[in-house]
This record gives C-alpha cells, sequence and structure tokens, in this order.
C-alpha cells in the first residue's frame, strides 16, 4: 500500500509517547522525518516539508491559542472563577447543585485549558460537598463533562481550534453546534452517572480546597461572567447575526477569532487586572506566565502541523483520501473512529483530534460533509475512553481520592459518554442541517 509509511508512522507515533515515554513534538519530528523518507523524500526535503507544516500551521493558531491561555489565566488568578460558581451554587440552591455546576463547567471551561480549568473548579467542588454533605462525585463529574465537552467540541480550545483550521470550518458555526451537540452530551452523561456518584463516596482531600488572594478586590458577578463568556459572544454571536443580515465588516471584524480574543484579553486586563487593584506589571506577569503554560500545546500542534504537510508533499494525503472514501463509512463515523482508536493508543485528546484531522483531511470537499460538524465528531472521539495513558485519568483519581477501579467506573464512564452522545448528536444535527 501507498500509504503504508503513515500506518508505520502511526504505530512509531504510538511507541515513542507511551513506551518510551518520549517528548510528544520530539515523537512528531522524528515520525515525520520516517514517514518523509519512506514516503519518496530525501532528508532535505522532509526537513522542509516539517519546517513549512509547523509554519503555515502556528501562523493562524498561536494569535488565538496564545490569547486564550492569557484569558484563562487572568479568570482563575483573578477569583472571576470562583465568583461564577459561587453565584450559581447560590442562585440554583442545594437541590440543583449539579445543574449550577454544569453551567459553571460550560461558561469557565470556553476561555481555559482543560487542565486550568480542572485545577481551579475542582477545590470549589471538594468544597461545596463538604459544606453541603453531599457526595463528591454528584458534585464534581456533570462540571467535569462539561468541562470534557468545552474540550474536546468548542474553540477556542486547542484541539477543536486546530482541527477546524485543517478543515477549512467556521468557527463561530463549530461553536454553535458544539453547544447544540454538547448540551445532551452532558445530561446524559449526568443521568447514566446518578447511581455511580452516590455509590463511590470518596473522602474529601481538604489540601485541595482553593484559597483566594485577599490582596485584592474580586470581580463582581457581572464582570467575571461578561469577560469570561466575551469569546462566545463576539465569534458566536457574529456567525448568528451574519445569518439575518448577511456578510458584513462588523461581523467580519468582531467575529474574526484572533480580534475577538485580543479584545477579550484587553478587557480581561482592565475589568480582572487593573480594576482588582494589581499594577499592570504584575497582570502582565500573570500573562507571561498563561504564555509559558502553552508552549507545550502549541509543541504538540506544530508536530501535527508539520505531519499534514509532510503527508502532502509524498502525495499520501491525496491517495488516502481517496482509500478512505472508497471503505464506504461515513465521512462523520469515520473521523469518530480514527481518533477514538489514536485516543485509546496514545492517551491524549489533543495528539488524537489533531492527528486523526491530519488523516481525515483529504475528505474534506470530496464528501460534501459540513466541515464543521467533522471538526465535532473528530472531537467527539478524541475524548472517548480515557484510561490510564491519560494525564486526566491520574489528575481526577488523586483529587478526588478514589481507586484506579472507581475512576475506571466514574471518570472513563463519563468521559465515553460524552463522546458518544455529542457523535449521536452530530450525526442527527447532519440530518437537519
Amino acid at each position: 500500500m501507498v500509504f503504508l509509511p503513515l500506518i508505520a508512522g502511526i504505530i512509531l507515533l504510538v511507541l515513542l509517547v507511551t513506551v518510551v515515554k518520549l517528548d510528544t513534538f520530539i515523537s512528531f519530528i522524528l515520525v515525520c522525518l520516517f514517514v518523509g523518507v519512506t514516503g519518496g523524500l530525501n532528508i532535505t526535503e522532509s526537513v522542509d516539508a516539517i519546517q513549512k507544516g509547523i509554519g503555515s500551521t502556528l501562523g493562524s493558531l498561536v494569535i488565538i491559542l496564545g490569547f486564550g491561555a492569557m484569558l484563562g489565566k487572568l479568570v482563575a488568578e483573578s477569583g472571576a472563577a470562583n465568583t461564577i460558581t459561587n453565584f450559581l451554587v447560590k442562585k440554583f440552591g442545594i437541590r440543583h447543585i449539579q445543574l449550577a455546576l454544569i453551567v459553571t463547567g460550560f461558561i469557565v471551561g470556553i476561555p481555559m485549558f482543560y487542565t486550568v480549568g480542572f485545577v481551579i473548579l475542582v477545590p470549589l467542588v471538594i468544597a461545596i460537598a463538604s459544606n453541603t454533605k453531599l457526595p463528591l462525585l454528584y458534585v464534581g463529574l456533570p462540571m467535569l463533562a462539561s468541562l470534557s465537552v468545552t474540550h474536546g467540541f468548542l474553540p477556542p480550545h486547542p484541539a477543536p481550534t486546530a482541527i477546524a483550521e485543517m478543515y477549512n470550518a467556521d468557527l463561530g458555526l463549530t461553536l454553535i453546534y458544539g453547544i447544540i451537540c454538547g448540551i445532551p452530551a452532558i445530561l446524559v452523561a449526568k443521568l447514566v452517572l446518578s447511581r455511580t456518584m452516590k455509590r463511590i463516596q470518596p473522602a474529601y482531600l481538604k489540601e485541595y480546597v482553593a484559597e483566594t488572594d485577599e490582596r485584592y478586590k474580586i470581580p463582581s458577578v457581572g464582570t467575571a461572567l461578561f469577560v469570561a463568556l466575551l469569546p462566545v459572544l463576539l465569534i458566536g454571536g457574529a456567525s448568528l447575526l451574519q445569518v439575518f443580515t448577511g456578510p458584513g465588516l462588523f461581523t467580519e471584524v468582531i467575529g474574526n477569532p484572533a480580534i475577538a480574543m485580543l479584545l477579550s484579553v484587553l478587557a480581561a486586563v482592565y475589568f480582572l487586572g487593573v480594576r482588582t487593584g494589581r499594577k499592570m506589571v504584575d497582570v502582565m506577569k500573570i500573562l507571561a506566565t498563561a504564555v509559558s503554560g502553552v508552549a507545550v500545546v502549541l509543541l504538540i500542534i506544530a508536530g501535527a502541523g508539520a505531519l499534514k504537510q509532510v503527508m502532502i508533499e509524498t502525495d499520501i494525503s491525496e491517495q488516502l483520501g481517496a482509500s478512505l472514501s472508497n471503505l464506504g463509512m461515513p465521512p462523520l463515523l469515520m473521523a469518530w473512529v480514527i481518533a477514538a482508536l489514536i485516543r485509546v493508543s496514545v492517551g491524549s485528546a489533543t495528539v488524537a483530534g489533531l492527528t486523526a484531522g491530519t488523516i481525515m483531511m483529504p475528505l474534506i470537499g470530496t464528501t460534501g460533509v459540513s466541515p464543521e460538524l467533522l471538526v465535532l465528531a473528530t472531537g467527539a472521539g478524541s475524548i472517548t475512553l480515557s484510561h490510564i495513558n491519560d494525564g486526566g485519568f491520574w489528575l481526577f483519581k488523586e483529587y478526588f481520592n478514589v481507586s484506579i477501579k472507581e475512576t475506571l467506573l466514574s471518570w472513563t464512564l463519563m468521559e465515553t459518554t460524552v463522546s458518544v452522545v455529542g457523535l449521536l448528536c452530530v450525526l442527527l444535527l447532519n440530518q437537519i442541517i
């Protein structure tokens, strides 16, 4: 088979990341060289393809992801996340505590990277469970399901944003469709896990309870919600407005992801930074920390972009697309299956989504399927069946003080439910639009 080098390369990537424990970016570059040379390129041509792929991929994403990291960090450091959580819990009451935390996870999860959102919100979950005497998983799992949806389905998170770029999908529509598919996925996960959430009752770990910095003012609820949701209001709002008014300069500007994220960060610098009593130099230090934290994610995305370009230069991409199209499997289902297989093998949802996107990219334009829905199907597959090779698996186990078996019965089941229901919603939406 002409695309045998790619198959061998994917296997090599899995082995390097999971067995050798080599850095993911280094693994990607080694795989790119392997696929390039075995696919007919020489070393120099392979390196040129890698550099071209990295440049074209990061060129369009680094602004969005960099600003996204800054916004998430300011939401966390300023106490805005705590404010949103406390407000919703108070408004919804103990009876509807799960719904309150689902909404919190959705709102806070949109501007934050998954790990940041987890580390910020789980201590609040522990404090709420401790104060209300409710089972910890009963309080926490629905919120984590909400975070998983924002991580796998919604821009400006790294994988959905990068996959949307690969598929040439509209970010605003992807965001809207992602919300439509994400809500049922969260609610079904809550229903499926209802018995598990009450049966498994671990002890609370007090050392993970969040503390606030009393030197600075805490943002008001209105301010916190406005800043956290500003990217959604601008990007999604512009797409909705275009449906009624048609394309225009105003909607084109505010709906541009880079402009939307820039405006959101500037708003956060003022409302969550300067107005809370922080000096500008201190706010800039927070932003610098945020950028350094996103570097690893950017390198992983760069590696996937390099592999994409190597596939194009060796003609593997074109021939793979022709072969996949002959399998008869619906492209949405195919994207989910490929991403799910890589996720189970590698563990990283970001790597799974981006690698699957690279493989599926040749089919764009030949199947007639909505590229926005294809982004969601790929993202859904990338979060399924989290197990012992996923960092999120261990993060959940340690914070929630549960055994490996209990983690499989709760965390893994939750991730898989969100993934499968998300796919079903995408398939249904495909019949409507």
